[in-house]
């Protein structure tokens, strides 16, 4: 089926979703403009969920649900963030030969608001085609740049859909079926204060040992399944002062389980061996969970549904394991089966972000191709 794809309406919303301002935790006037947009179809209802109360976000996940039509095939959802990395306010898009960017001093946003655009013009394109689709749902969530909070505060016993795709990658024409489980490295030093100048016989610099610990551990690529860093440090009060406390933050990441648990293990040891032979000198080492892993195997169901429509545009997918988390890790820890599409986004997270039209309708025409082949 070919599509007549209203080009310039598309264009029109994701300038417009761009230059509404919704850093993490700041997305209510971003979800309001989408209860409105969604609000006018017949029998399509908007829901905002209570996550707000755990994630501290000025509105909750938005869920959007439109009854299907042919109410045979298996219900799907599809997921944006709503949220926006920094610097995002006052995002002034620029359109140059069809393809967008921002003035410069800002982000783009086209991650994610490109995947909500795809989003409502593919419901104009099913209610103005009359086209036959399963029960459909939209998961709008909130902070997910800022540490995934709102796919983590949602609740995934409310929808109908057990599986679906989230609209939140680079390239097109990319399946990620599979991505890393992550923790967090939460580490503080403690050494022993003394005057720099009168008595540093008598101190234990936290910052010394935190230097050596971090030359023994193992960061960058670990092996082809994991990685590692340390990417924060903090610690001393002043320069004449041996600082007594330090603290490091960073994380691993693993597709393999048993790899994480190895390098977990192997951390630990290295903060064991250097802190503990020194006198009075202790540390605490945490690794709290920020998602979990994404594995999808080739026979998921999901993946058949997709490869249908891949067909019924006579293209080919790349099916991808990559090295990023998103709400796509977190869904598929709560049971609900996601992979992650590709929607065209350029330098992501930078002052010369940009997308194509000719990437966000490739894009179109596949979401619409998942919804009704």
């Amino acid at each position: 089926m070919t599509l007549s794809i209203n080009q310039e309406r598309l264009a029109h919303y994701f300038t417009t979703l761009c230059e509404i301002d919704s850093p993490g935790k700041h997305e209510a006037t971003l979800a309001s403009y989408l209860q409105d947009f969604f609000d006018v179809f017949p029998g399509v209802t908007t829901v905002v969920d209570g996550s707000a109360t755990i994630t501290g976000s000025d509105t909750g996940n938005l869920i959007v649900t439109i009854p299907g039509t042919a109410p045979q095939k298996t219900p799907l959802f599809f997921n944006c963030h709503m949220d926006v990395i920094a610097p995002c306010l006052g995002v002034k898009v620029v359109r140059h030969d069809n393809v967008f960017t921002s003035q410069g001093d800002t982000v783009l946003g086209s991650d994610d608001k490109a995947g909500i655009a795809i989003l409502m013009e593919m419901t104009q394109l099913l209610f103005e085609n009359q086209l036959p689709h399963p029960p459909l749902e939209y998961l709008f969530t909130t902070a997910e740049e800022i540490g995934l909070l709102g796919a983590k505060a949602f609740d995934p016993t409310g929808l109908q859909a057990t599986m679906g795709f989230a609209l939140d990658s680079t390239g097109v024409d990319n399946v990620i079926i599979g991505a890393p489980a992550a923790v967090y490295v939460h580490a503080e030093i403690l050494g022993r204060a003394a005057h720099a100048g009168l008595n540093p016989e008598e101190g234990i610099s936290a910052i010394s040992l935190a230097g050596r610990v971090i030359s023994g551990l193992p960061v960058g690529r670990l092996d082809e399944h994991s990685t590692a860093n340390i990417g924060l440090i903090s610690g001393g009060t002043a320069t004449n002062i041996i600082p007594s406390t330090v603290r490091l933050q960073g994380e691993i990441r693993s597709h393999s389980a048993d790899l994480m648990r190895f390098h977990r293990a192997f951390f630990e040891k290295v903060f064991s061996d250097i802190i503990h032979p020194v006198p009075q000198a202790t540390f605490s080492l945490e690794f709290p969970e920020q998602y979990p892993a994404l594995a999808l195997g080739s026979d998921t169901p999901l993946l058949a549904i997709t490869q249908r429509a891949a067909v019924s545009l006579g293209r080919n997918l790349d099916y991808i394991v990559a090295g990023g988390g998103s709400d796509a890790n977190i869904f598929n820890g709560k049971g609900l089966t996601t992979a992650i599409l590709g929607i065209g986004m350029e330098n992501v997270h930078s002052s010369h972000e940009s997308i194509s039209l000719a990437s966000i309708i490739r894009t179109l025409e596949l979401t619409t191709a998942i919804s009704t082949s």
